[in-house]
C-alpha cells in the first residue's frame, strides 16, 4: 500500500486509530418469530416496538428509496423531471415508509470527490452510493473475510444480503456468516479491491428456521491496508450502530459522512441474547475513479441501449407503457386484464404488426411478470423489453421486424401491482426477502391455481382417457370457480386471458434464483416433495428452457457462485420443477393441462429487487435470452383444420403419434404444435368429422412446418344435420310396435 493511499486515512488517524474493547451491552430481546417463510410480524408492529425501545445509539439515516436512481431516462427524448432531496431522518433502525410526494421529491447526492478534507474533517454533506454487490455476487467470495467461523456453511462468503439457508441446513449452505465464538473482538470484512467511499452498511440476522440469531450493534472499521484500521467516530467515541430487533427486517444505518479505504468491517458489540453473532450484510460503496483497476474492468458490463433503466411505481409504470405506445402506434396495443384486490389494472401491452386482431396461422406468446410482487426484476425487463423493441422496429432491425410481423406478442409486466407498490415503498434493500411476495388477500398467485395434475393422474389410474376424459384441456373443478374458493382476483383474471387468448408459449419472470424451470411442478408420487415428474413433452420443455439458460450470460456458467443452496448451473440453468420442490397449483401446470399454451418459469436475478443502478448490467444479462425464448413459438408445426367446404374447424383435436397430450385449434381452425427437429406421425379429428392421418417433418431451423389437413363430415353426423334442419327427429320405436304400424298403415292404405 502506497504512502499516499495511507495519507487518505491519516485525518481519521487523528480521532483514533484502534477499536476500543467496550463493555458487552446486550439489546432488548425482541420477537423470536420464524421469518423464513414470511414475516410474521408485520413492519408497522415492527416500527412500533422501535419507537418503544431507545437505541443503542442515534445515527441520522436518509430513507429515500434505496433503489431509486435520479437519472431519468425515457426513451428517444422523452425528458422527465429531476428528483431533489432535502429530507434526512434521524432514526437509524427505522424502514418506515417514506412519504409517496416527498419520495418523488427526493434526489441523490452522490459525489465523486473524497468528502474528507485536507484538514482531516468531515464534510457536512450527508451521501449515498449504491450496493457494491454482497447480494447480487457483484463482490466474490474471495473478498468476503471474517474474524473466524462456526462452520464452513457459516462462512463469511455466506453472510450476504437476503441469502437463504436450505430447508435442511447443513455444512455448505447455511444463512449468514456466524462467528465463531461470541464476544467483542469478531468482526466481518470485505475487500472492495480498490478505493471506495463508503457510506453505508444494511444488515440483517441469520435465515434459519431453528435458529435466532442477530446482531444488535456494531462498529464499522475502514483500513487501506488490512492491517491498520481506524474506527468511525462522533467526535471522540467510537460510533455504535443500532442494528436488528430481529432476523429477517432489514435495517440501513448511513454514516454521517462518506470515508475512503479499500477495506471495511463490521465489528458486532451485542446480539439478540439468546443467540449468537451471526449477520448477512450489504455495504454501499462508489468505486474511485481507477482505470488501471483489474477487477472493475473484468466485471464491468456497459449496454449501449437507450432506455429507461429505473423502478417504477404503478403510475410510472402506466406512464411508461403509454410513452411506448405513442411512439409505437402502429405495432402497440395498451389493455387490462382485470383488476388487483386493490383495484388497480392489470396492464398489458400487445406488440404486433395488426395490434387487436388475431391473424389466421399467427402464433401468440406472452411474458408475465411481478406474481410475486417483490420480485421485480423481471417487471423491470418487461418494461426495457417493449422500449427495445419499440425502438428497434423504428430502426429498421429486422430480427425484430420478423418477431413483430410473424408474432403476437403480449407483455403484462405485473400481475401483482398490490405487492408491488409494498416492496417499492420500502425500497430495493430495505423490502427483505418477502415483503410483497403475496396479494393484499395474502394469496400466492403464481401457485393459487385449480391442481388439475390430480384429477388428469386419477383419470389416467382409472383408464377413463381417452374413452371419459381427454388428455388435454382438463376442465376446471366446480368448487375452484365458486365465489367462496380461496382465488385471488389476479388469479381469476390469468385464467379468463389464457382461456380467451390462444397462446401457444409462455414464460413468467421470477427472481431469487438463476434457472430455468419447466413442469411438472407437482410430484406425481403423494407425500414426496422432490421427483423427477416429466410431462409428456419433456424433450420439448427441456429445449425450451435451454433455449433461454444458455443465452442468458450468467446461468450455464459453471464458475459462477450459487445464489443460495442450488447448484443449477450443472444442470446447464435448467431444472424439472416438481424435482426442485413440489408446488400443486402451479401456473406452468395449469397453462399446460388446461390450454395449449407450454408455460416455463424463468428466474432472472439471485437478488429478487436489486438496485436500479444494477438494471443496465440485467438487462444485458437477459435481453438475448428473452428475444430467444420468444423466437421458439415458431418451432414445431402449425396449420389449418379445414372441412371440405374449406371452412376452419374450432376445436379440431391434432394429436402427436406417441406423445400423450394433444392440443386443440382456435376458434379460426388454425393450431400450432411446438415439437423438437424429427418427423412425426399428426392426426387431426373433430366431433361429427372423419379423422386425418399424414407426416409432418420438422427442421432445424426457426419456422414452423406446415401441416394443414381437411377432414369431411361421418355419414351419422350428416344425417343428424340434415334431421335438425328440417326440425325432423329420427324414430326410435321397439321393433314389434314398428311392426305393428306398419300392418295398420297397409290395411288403411294411409
Amino acid at each position: 500500500m502506497t504512502r499516499q493511499r495511507l495519507s487518505l486515512l491519516t485525518p481519521l488517524a487523528l480521532l483514533g486509530l484502534l477499536v476500543g474493547l467496550a463493555d458487552l451491552s446486550y439489546g432488548s430481546p425482541g420477537e423470536d418469530e420464524d421469518y423464513y417463510m414470511q414475516e410474521l410480524l408485520t413492519r408497522e408492529q415492527y416500527n412500533q416496538v422501535q419507537m418503544l425501545e431507545k437505541p443503542v445509539a442515534s445515527i441520522p439515516d436518509r430513507h429515500e428509496h434505496p433503489g431509486h436512481n435520479p437519472s431519468k431516462k425515457v426513451p428517444k427524448g422523452k425528458a422527465d423531471s429531476s428528483r431533489q432531496t432535502d429530507k434526512t431522518t434521524a432514526d437509524a433502525k427505522s424502514v418506515k415508509t417514506p412519504n409517496k410526494k416527498a419520495e418523488k421529491n427526493k434526489k441523490s447526492t452522490l459525489k465523486t470527490p473524497n468528502s474528507i478534507s485536507e484538514a482531516g474533517q468531515y464534510n457536512p454533506t450527508k451521501e449515498e452510493c449504491p450496493p457494491m454487490g454482497l447480494e447480487t455476487l457483484k463482490i466474490d467470495d474471495f473478498q468476503l473475510h471474517a474474524s473466524t467461523t462456526k462452520r464452513y456453511g457459516l462462512g463469511a462468503h455466506r453472510g450476504r444480503l437476503n441469502i437463504q439457508a436450505g430447508l435442511y441446513e447443513d455444512d455448505l449452505y447455511d444463512g449468514a456468516w456466524c462467528a465463531g465464538r461470541d464476544d467483542p473482538l469478531q468482526w466481518f470484512e470485505v475487500d472492495a479491491r480498490r478505493l471506495t467511499k463508503f457510506t453505508g452498511v444494511i444488515t440483517q440476522g441469520r435465515s434459519s428456521l431453528w435458529s435466532s440469531d442477530w446482531v444488535t450493534s456494531y462498529k464499522v472499521m475502514v483500513s487501506n491496508d488490512s492491517h491498520t484500521w481506524i474506527t468511525l467516530k462522533n467526535g471522540s467515541r467510537d460510533l455504535i450502530f443500532s442494528a436488528n430487533r430481529e432476523k429477517e427486517i432489514p435495517v440501513r444505518n448511513i454514516f454521517p459522512a462518506p470515508v475512503v479505504a479499500r477495506y471495511i468491517r463490521v465489528n458486532p458489540r451485542s446480539w439478540f441474547h439468546s443467540g449468537s453473532i451471526c449477520m448477512r450484510v450489504e455495504i454501499l460503496g462508489c468505486p474511485m475513479p481507477d482505470p488501471n483497476n483489474y477487477y472493475h474492468r473484468r466485471n464491468e458490463v456497459i449496454t449501449t441501449d437507450d432506455l429507461d433503466f429505473r423502478h417504477h411505481s404503478y403510475k410510472e409504470m402506466r406512464q411508461l407503457m403509454k410513452v411506448v405506445n405513442e411512439m409505437c402506434p402502429n405495432i402497440t396495443r395498451i389493455y387490462n386484464i382485470g383488476k388487483s384486490h386493490s383495484g388497480l389494472k392489470l396492464y398489458a401491452i400487445e406488440i404486433s404488426d395488426n395490434p387487436g386482431e388475431h391473424e389466421v396461422g399467427e402464433p401468440e406468446f406472452r411474458y408475465t411478470a411481478g406474481s410475486h410482487g417483490n420480485e421485480v426484476l423481471g417487471r423491470e425487463l418487461l418494461l426495457l423489453l417493449m422500449q427495445f423493441m419499440c425502438l428497434e422496429y423504428l430502426s429498421g432491425n429486422q430480427r425484430i421486424r420478423h418477431l413483430v410481423e410473424e408474432t403476437r406478442i403480449h407483455l403484462l409486466p405485473s400481475v401483482n401491482p398490490d405487492g408491488y407498490e409494498k416492496a417499492f415503498e420500502v425500497g430495493s434493500e430495505l423490502s427483505g426477502w418477502s415483503l410483497g411476495r403475496w396479494s393484499n388477500d395474502g394469496i400466492d398467485i403464481h401457485h393459487n391455481f385449480a391442481d388439475l395434475n390430480t384429477i388428469l393422474w386419477e383419470a389416467e389410474a382409472k383408464k377413463w382417457i381417452p374413452r371419459k376424459m381427454f388428455n388435454h384441456h382438463v376442465p376446471i373443478p366446480e368448487w375452484y370457480q365458486s365465489r367462496n374458493a380461496s382465488v385471488a382476483v389476479e388469479t381469476r383474471a390469468l385464467i379468463a386471458w389464457m382461456e380467451k387468448m390462444p397462446f401457444v408459449l409462455g414464460g413468467n419472470l421470477q427472481g431469487g434464483e438463476l434457472v430455468v424451470t419447466f413442469p411438472y411442478d407437482k410430484t406425481r408420487s403423494q407425500g414426496v416433495s422432490r421427483e423427477q415428474t416429466p410431462t409428456p413433452d419433456d424433450h420439448v420443455f427441456r429445449w425450451l428452457a435451454f433455449s433461454y439458460a444458455s443465452t442468458h450470460r450468467l446461468m450455464t456458467d459453471a464458475n459462477r457462485r450459487v445464489c443460495h443452496t442450488e447448484d443449477f448451473a450443472k444442470e446447464d440453468g435448467t431444472v424439472n420443477g416438481a424435482s426442485w420442490h413440489t408446488a400443486a397449483g402451479s401456473m406452468n401446470d395449469f397453462s399446460y393441462l388446461h390450454t395449449n399454451c407450454f408455460e416455463l418459469s424463468m428466474y432472472v436475478g439471485c437478488d429478487k429487487f436489486p438496485h436500479e443502478s444494477e438494471l443496465p448490467e440485467e438487462w444485458e444479462n437477459n435481453r438475448e435470452s428473452l428475444l430467444v425464448f420468444m423466437e421458439q413459438v415458431h418451432r414445431g408445426i402449425k396449420g389449418v383444420v379445414r372441412d371440405l367446404q374449406g371452412r376452419g374447424i374450432a376445436n379440431a383435436i391434432v394429436s402427436v403419434e406417441g406423445i400423450g397430450h394433444d392440443v386443440r385449434t382456435a376458434a379460426d381452425g388454425d393450431y400450432w404444435r411446438l415439437l423438437n427437429p424429427g418427423e412425426y406421425r399428426v392426426t387431426a379429428r373433430a366431433e361429427g368429422y372423419s379423422l386425418s392421418s399424414r407426416k409432418c417433418e420438422v427442421g432445424y431451423e426457426i419456422g414452423a412446418t406446415r401441416c394443414d389437413f381437411i377432414i369431411g363430415r361421418t355419414n351419422l353426423s350428416r344425417i343428424k344435420e340434415i334431421m335438425e334442419k328440417f326440425n325432423k327427429q329420427p324414430i326410435r320405436l321397439p321393433v314389434r310396435q314398428l311392426q305393428a304400424r306398419r300392418t295398420r298403415e297397409r290395411r288403411t292404405g294411409t
